[in-house]
């Protein structure tokens, strides 16, 4: 896990590389990984100086596992419609690297079916995100 100031390394180091470059695409996409970095760094701060502020489910030690699994399920299914929804404002990198990895999820014989499965999905629903 990333923590602030390693966000705000990779945003100077962002930062400087469009200083060393001349083509447009390069420049627009340097700068917004820097913005990315940047946001991710603040963010990082607000989490930990808001955290005893934060509301927290109270802990359920009951050991039911099965109530446990739908609790990551559902959360799981949250976080992929949020990045779903957040697809198109995603950096070009972020995107190739989170296909990747949901790619190779599962099975190894069935990579290339869930991949085509997940492109075909992304194209169905880029223009919905925004």
């Amino acid at each position: 896990m990333f923590i602030p100031t390693q966000y705000r390394a990779k945003a100077t180091e962002y930062g400087k590389l469009v200083k060393t470059t001349d083509l447009p695409h390069e420049v627009r996409e340097f700068q917004e990984l820097e913005r990315c970095f940047t946001e991710l760094a603040n963010n990082e701060e607000w989490l930990a100086d808001n955290f005893d502020k934060a509301v927290r489910a109270p802990d359920n030690d009951q050991g039911d596992g099965e109530t446990a699994a739908k609790e990551e399920e559902r959360i799981l299914r949250y976080l992929g419609a949020a990045v779903i929804m957040q697809w198109n404002a995603l950096p070009r990198k972020l995107r190739r690297e989170l296909f990747d990895t949901a790619g190779s999820m599962g099975d190894l014989l069935h990579t290339p079916a869930l991949r085509g499965k997940i492109a075909r999905f992304l194209h169905k629903y880029k223009d919905d995100a925004h």
